[in-house]
């Protein structure tokens, strides 16, 4: 809707403020990179090999991939609000399992129940496309993310000056006040904001295929994936280059680490100023060609022997950039192909975009060595850059097909 409704902060009865908007967009990043700087001391806490607690990262994007294909339905048809408490609830309920966690398996089972708070993440989107169109829910998707960009930028420098001053649980106590603080401004600024469904939570999930019939809503979910991927690639293989081929300690690692979330701050910037004057699809273009010339520059700099922590990391701001200018776009495109399965399209699409980024997290803690260096990591990443050009490609085949019809 074009007449933007008045919003007064803790009133549920108006919109969410943009502020609780921006922490439940925010909360998944955080819990999902602040801990990484402190991998090599868990790893030695837990007395295991580093691949055995870098499966932390790709199983919580695992069983958050599954999570987002349930939250969309149960959220269109009970409601955003009675699902995000719930989520909230058991999150902190799963933190507390990770601190008192006694080994390394019983840690990787509660830090895969952490990924439930991928409820605030899609619920948030959802929640923008009910009260927005599609160019004007692009905007203020990018709004939000752009704030929400703040959180990966600092947080892994914060979780490594934690981790060196009070050890790794302190990051997870973190977590747990943070879901305290969460579940206190859902309950006291979102109102339900979801159309009552007239259909069963069963009738609900028999919607998928009408989405997953839509060339469209696989352009737009594809391009995102693909995009992101090149971010999970380096969430998975970054904490390895950074302490095995370049010798970091955690707080300094926190500090490097965190160099994509500029870029990703900037991008997040021009959607949300620019949305409503291009329109998605070529910011998402714009975006996927970023990302892509990042990584590519980087490697072409590795094999000519000059790469260095500047050059690895620097690079990077160029694949948060493309990232930034993809994920709100290319979400607010596939949220609009059937905006009546807005909560649906949000984790389908997400649930596309995350499970393919834990393969990819995987795959790039799996294949590096020390004999690998960076080299790997950033063709995985120059790979998955390619297919997201070639997913909007797709899009714009399509659109221009259906002018014509």
């Amino acid at each position: 809707m074009d007449n933007h409704p008045k919003v007064r902060f803790l009133d549920r009865s108006t919109p969410p403020h943009i502020s609780t908007l921006i922490l439940l967009a925010g909360v998944s990043a955080m819990v999902m990179n602040m801990f990484l700087p402190s991998l090599p001391n868990m790893t030695a806490y837990f007395e295991t090999d580093y691949s055995v607690m870098q499966l932390s990262v790709a199983l919580y994007l695992a069983i958050s991939a599954v999570m987002q294909t349930i939250i969309g339905p149960i959220s269109d048809n009970i409601g955003r609000r009675k699902v995000l408490m719930w989520g909230i609830g058991l999150f902190m309920l799963a933190t507390l399992g990770c601190i008192y966690a006694p080994n390394a398996e019983v840690f990787l089972v509660f830090r895969m129940c952490q990924a439930v708070v991928a409820v605030a993440m899609v619920l948030s989107r959802a929640v923008i496309r009910d009260l927005y169109d599609q160019d004007h829910s692009a905007s203020m998707i990018g709004y939000v993310t752009m704030g929400m960009a703040v959180v990966p930028m600092i947080s892994p420098g914060l979780g490594g000056l934690m981790d060196e001053a009070f050890g790794w649980k302190s990051v997870f106590w973190f977590f747990f006040a943070t879901g305290g603080l969460m579940m206190w401004l859902v309950y006291a600024d979102l109102g339900e904001t979801a159309q009552k469904s007239s259909k069963s939570l069963i009738g609900q999930f028999k919607e998928y295929p009408e989405l997953l019939r839509s060339p469209r809503f696989w352009g737009y979910s594809l391009a995102a994936a693909f995009c992101s991927g090149s971010f999970f690639a380096y969430l998975g293989g970054a904490p390895f280059v950074g302490t095995e081929v370049f010798g970091m300690g955690p707080s300094e690692l926190g500090f490097y680490f965190g160099a994509p979330a500029v870029g990703y701050f900037l991008g997040n910037f021009l959607s949300g100023r620019y949305a409503t004057t291009f329109g998605v699809n070529r910011l998402v273009l714009w975006g996927c060609i970023a990302n892509a010339v990042g990584t590519f520059v980087s490697l072409v700099i590795f094999l000519a022997g000059f790469g260095t922590p500047l050059s690895f990391f620097g690079m990077m701001t160029f694949v948060g950039l493309g990232n930034g200018l993809v994920i709100p776009n290319a979400t607010a495109g596939m949220l609009s192909v059937r905006p009546h399965l807005a909560g649906t399209a949000s984790g389908l699409g997400g649930a596309i975009m995350i499970g393919g980024g834990a393969a990819l997290s995987a795959l790039a803690g799996f294949l590096l060595t020390p004999d690998t260096g960076a080299y790997l990591l950033l063709l995985i990443m120059c790979a998955t850059g390619v297919c997201a050009l070639l997913a909007i490609a797709a899009v714009y085949r399509r659109e221009r097909r259906l002018a014509l019809a």
